[in-house]
């Protein structure tokens, strides 16, 4: 996705990733792996030996972070000694990923927030755990234990406890310079258990209306943590919408999923807003009742069991329409893993939603005719 939009814009890319799907191969000059995709870790030997290499080159002007870096500020840094860093800088990414700081500044501020606290709650019920240095909602887990406590062992100092918020979860898909923010539109978040894990983020769906007021309430708020935290480049703010009321639950300062509903332009945007400081309108912008324009959806289907793609099962996804992040030849994968993701648009975000569904559950189908 990343790799594509920044081809599109015009530049030539070359992808530093774990999977090396075909649809980044297809897309980028040229392709390094650094790491196992099977641990869904970036081995930090292997980015640095990459970014080092690329250096050398002239006419590389820097690279883009995408996700797997919430938890690694030190990998940030070490890698942005070595060829510029286009986004938001690790010291920034440390510190609005750390719950006090966030939290605190919301409290400051009177933005609302779900309840949270960095000791566990003597009532868990109705509590979630989560991992400031996780992403995806891989790490979000109920807080009560099996024995009906608070699952509180092994937590780590960047684990904290939230109380579960009820409404839709959404974000605002923006770029900002590190001083301001410009919103490009307002998405809804799909959200299910995956893997045993409850609450897991599948995909996005937007550009989606939102009242005037509530609109202007989250955009506010982000406006408001870009300039405290020095936030740079496309990013999103996650809140939970319940009615005309909004609780925000983080930032992720890169590049998120939902950029790909924005159509060309938003990672040359993105370079511009983090070397230049410029924010330039967006024709997608959205922060009324209405939304111009078609909606697009985009949603990750993860294997359902595990099973074994042969080249012929691989050749029949790449053949689907709206079938992307295709795996690059026959493959094993275990229950839960990424097996490709696909997309959609339509007039509505309901309408989207369905045909998202459908995409979900044809390649399912196919997985038993031809896996």
């Amino acid at each position: 996705m990343l790799a594509e939009s920044a081809v599109a814009d015009g530049f030539e890319v070359v992808a530093l990733d774990l999977f090396g799907d075909a649809d980044t191969r297809r897309a980028c000059a040229e392709w390094h792996s650094i790491g196992d995709p099977a641990g869904l870790r970036i081995d930090g030997a292997l980015l640095l030996h990459a970014l080092e290499t690329l250096a050398q080159r002239r006419c590389v002007i820097g690279w883009i972070a995408g996700s797997g870096f919430e938890g690694r500020p030190d990998l940030l840094e070490s890698g942005a000694a070595l060829l510029p860093l286009i986004g938001t800088q690790a010291d920034a990414m440390r510190r609005v990923r750390e719950p006090r700081a966030f939290f605190g500044f919301l409290d400051a501020r009177g933005i609302p927030h779900p309840a949270v606290r960095m000791t566990a709650p003597d009532d868990a019920r109705g509590w979630l755990v989560k991992d400031a240095h996780g992403c995806g909602g891989w790490h979000i887990r109920p807080a009560v234990s099996q024995r009906g406590g608070a699952a509180s062992e092994g937590l780590g100092t960047h684990h904290y406890f939230q109380r579960e918020s009820s409404g839709r979860p959404m974000s605002a898909t923006f770029i900002a310079n590190g001083r301001d923010a410009l919103v490009l539109g307002f998405n809804e978040l799909i959200v299910r258990p995956v893997a045993g894990r409850p609450f897991v983020f599948c995909g996005a769906v937007g550009p989606v209306p939102l009242p005037i007021e509530l609109g202007a309430r989250v955009t506010a708020a982000l406006r408001g943590l870009v300039a405290a935290f020095s936030l740079r480049g496309l990013g999103s703010l996650d809140f939970m919408r319940d009615g005309d009321a909004a609780e925000m639950l983080e930032v992720n300062p890169r590049p998120p999923a939902s950029m790909v509903l924005y159509g060309h332009g938003v990672v040359a945007a993105h370079v511009r807003a983090c070397l230049q400081g410029e924010l330039t309108q967006w024709p997608a912008r959205m922060a009324n009742d209405l939304v111009e324009g078609p909606v697009r959806g985009t949603e990750v289907v993860f294997a359902p069991r595990q099973l074994w793609l042969d080249e012929s099962t691989v050749q029949h996804l790449a053949a689907r329409p709206g079938c992307h992040d295709l795996p690059m030849a026959a493959a094993g994968f275990a229950a839960g893993d990424p097996l490709c993701s696909v997309s959609a648009r339509g007039a509505s975000a309901g309408h989207v939603r369905e045909l998202l569904r459908r995409g979900r559950e044809a390649v399912h189908r196919s997985l038993e005719t031809f896996g």
